[in-house]
């Protein structure tokens, strides 16, 4: 015999269905945002397992990381463009948690980033404001889950508006982005081992002046993770 409950269930699934991110299956836990079949097609780098990885070289000479990783490869009209788009954009704010507890997930199995803290990389109060979130901070508030780490958020801002830094080459990205970045609260990171966290990881630009910054404060060691990388 079918209960109440079971009939609900599929009286709120018939008009609200719960169906995957990626691809629109309803084949999915319901604790989940993504199928499996989503889960096991997103193209994962494997850096966090590998010292001297891409995103670690691209820092070399320019910020002195710990450690540094993304978690997986970012293509145009890919998978991984449609879901960065859902949580960046389309406040689907469950998915960015989702995808922060995989990063940190991985992180935690592979052993090798061990970090105090997790830092969201700030966004422009106004920006943050429209948007409604901080998507960096998303992924960090899942990251913490799997980590077992706290997340500080405000000891470092960004009180300027930077222009947008899609179209911008390297050198422009760098110029665009030096001195956008203000280390509020030293005291809050002083001794710590910082995992600064962004969503995408492309010339490096943005982290380079943010992290920069925060090793201003006393006794402070610097890795990066962010949850893509542009591949080429």
């Amino acid at each position: 015999m079918i209960s109440i409950k079971e009939i609900k269930e599929s009286v709120v699934h018939l008009f609200f269905p719960h169906v995957c991110t990626g691809c629109g299956n309803d084949i999915l836990s319901k604790d989940s945002t993504l199928c499996m079949r989503c889960i096991d097609a997103m193209p994962e780098t494997n850096f966090e397992i590998h010292p001297d990885n891409p995103v670690e070289k691209m820092y070399w000479g320019r910020l002195p990381l710990t450690s540094g990783t993304a978690q997986f490869y970012f293509t145009k009209e890919s998978l991984m463009q449609h879901l960065m788009h859902q949580f960046k954009y389309k406040n689907n704010r469950d998915l960015g948690l989702q995808l922060g507890r995989l990063m940190g997930d991985q992180i935690q199995k592979a052993g090798r980033i061990k970090a105090d803290a997790l830092i969201p990389l700030p966004l422009f109060p106004i920006k943050e404001k429209r948007r409604g979130y901080n998507q960096a901070m998303l992924l960090c508030l899942g990251m913490a889950e799997a980590m077992h780490i706290p997340v500080i958020d405000n000891a470092i801002i960004r009180p300027q508006h930077t222009e947008t830094q899609t179209k911008k080459g390297r050198i422009e990205r760098w110029k665009n982005m030096e001195g956008k970045f203000v280390l509020n609260d030293p005291v809050a990171v002083a001794n710590k081992h910082l995992l600064l966290v962004d969503d995408i990881v492309t010339t490096g630009a943005t982290l380079e002046a943010c992290g920069n910054e925060l090793l201003k404060a006393d006794n402070v060691k610097l890795s990066i993770a962010c949850l893509c990388v542009a591949s080429k």
